[in-house]
């Protein structure tokens, strides 16, 4: 019977990942009925807590970018990436890794993919090097963010080991920015420069990639830049409150001392912060909920609704099984959990969707929770398949052609710095996590 949910499991993962966006969640709607109705497995609570804090940052973060601060911060990123043309396959990373860092999504990086590529098709760098692993960068950067889905969702499931925020953090983001300068150094090596690659030659025959691209300057506000300072200040308000618990508000509650949780925290401050955009910058407010993050980030929620409440379900209805079955073997090799991370995560195109679907069971195992952070990187599989967003993004943007899917489909331009990257994240991770803790 465990063979035919889990099958269910997967051909309702891989329709929802064909049928995109809110389909992934809906089909996890489809397979929890199949499961709850048929099988007659006892559902489990819905993901309430992670889904209101990905809804109030993402509140936040559309806020900002109704008020102009998307654009002032692509501004800038645009000054560093003309400054250093030549090292662009460093520096581009280096600003999509912060773009998400401070965002706590990947899809801001739609921003800054066609400066990074126009910088680098006119400074003669191959724009599949810095592109491929300004991609990477951005998808990595999630599992160091302190507001990302991901991060908030890992918060929540390691609350009862007494791990704050800051642990968290003190090895994802030196784990993950290490990483991904190691997969720039791989990406610097990517194939032919630019003017011997024969595709790019081919495509300046047919007029197909223009020696100028069109630029497009913003005009930025003061309003802007207040609604910039705003958002960092709540990012920063959030990780104090995460590392710092004291800081946190605590009640008397039947005899026992109760700390505000940090997902009620997150909720609180994001939505302030919000709120305070709203009124001291003044944005369109039509213009907050139909822009791109709020869109992709409540595409977000419906997933996680949908396929973290129906993996919740199956997995604790054959607890029992897959205890007995596999946790001899996670226990002496911990990193075949890194693995299963990985792979779901292809399947699931959502870091958080993927942490909350597997990290119970990881708790369930007795996997070490300083262990689990150490892997959360391994949640980063997006590129592995070719037809995530960002991915499908860069190889438009990229005009010369260098940047593509090859013929047999994973050998496209993201995979070896993507490996690079996630394995590296791992391997430091794990380094980290056995010095610190």
């Amino acid at each position: 019977m465990f063979w035919i949910q889990f099958a269910i499991l997967l051909i309702c993962i891989f329709i929802g990942a064909r049928l995109g966006g809110v389909g992934l969640g809906v089909m996890g709607g489809v397979g929890l009925a199949v499961f709850v109705f048929i099988f007659q497995l006892p559902p489990t609570e819905p993901p309430i807590d992670v889904m209101l804090m990905i809804v109030a940052v993402i509140t936040a973060a559309s806020s900002l970018q109704a008020a102009g601060g998307m654009d002032y911060l692509v501004g800038l990123a645009e000054k560093a990436l003309r400054k250093n043309p030549k090292r662009i396959t460093y520096v581009a990373p280096i600003v999509t890794y912060l773009f998400t860092f401070c965002a706590g999504t990947g899809h801001v990086a739609y921003s800054v993919l066609p400066v990074i590529a126009e910088v680098a098709r006119e400074s003669k760098v191959r724009p599949e090097r810095p592109l491929s692993i300004a991609v990477i960068a951005s998808q990595q950067a999630i599992t160091a963010s302190p507001i990302s889905a991901a991060t908030v969702a890992l918060v929540a499931l390691l609350a009862d080991f007494q791990v704050s925020l800051m642990d968290i953090l003190i090895v994802s983001i030196p784990s993950t920015f290490a990483a991904c300068m190691l997969g720039a150094f791989v990406s610097s090596k990517m194939g032919p420069e630019l003017e011997e690659d024969p595709i790019y030659l081919e495509r300046l025959k047919q007029g197909l990639a223009p020696m100028k691209q069109e630029q497009k300057s913003g005009h930025i506000t003061k309003e802007s830049k207040l609604a910039v300072f705003l958002f960092l200040l709540g990012v920063i308000s959030v990780v104090l409150l995460g590392s710092m618990e004291f800081l946190r508000p605590a009640w008397m509650v039947n005899g026992e001392l109760v700390r505000l949780s940090m997902p009620h925290t997150i909720e609180i401050v994001m939505l302030t912060v919000s709120a305070l955009i709203l009124i001291l910058c003044k944005p369109d407010i039509e213009a907050i909920t139909s822009g791109t993050v709020f869109k992709a980030g409540i595409t977000a929620v419906v997933a996680i609704f949908g396929i973290a409440w129906m993996g919740d379900t199956f997995f604790k209805g054959n607890m029992e099984f897959i205890q007995g079955s596999i946790q001899e073997l996670v226990t002496s090799a911990p990193w075949l959990f890194a693995f299963a991370l990985f792979v779901l995560s292809i399947l699931l195109y959502s870091q958080a969707a993927t942490i909350r679907a597997l990290v119970p069971l990881g708790i369930s195992l007795g996997i070490s929770p300083y262990l689990l952070i150490a892997m959360f990187p391994a949640v980063n599989g997006y590129f592995f398949i070719p037809n995530y967003g960002t991915v499908v993004a860069a190889i438009n943007f990229d005009r010369t052609g260098t940047t593509r899917i090859g013929k047999y489909i994973l050998n496209h331009s993201f995979m070896l710095p993507g490996l690079v990257s996630t394995i590296g994240a791992v391997a430091i991770g794990l380094l980290l996590a056995s010095i610190l803790f």
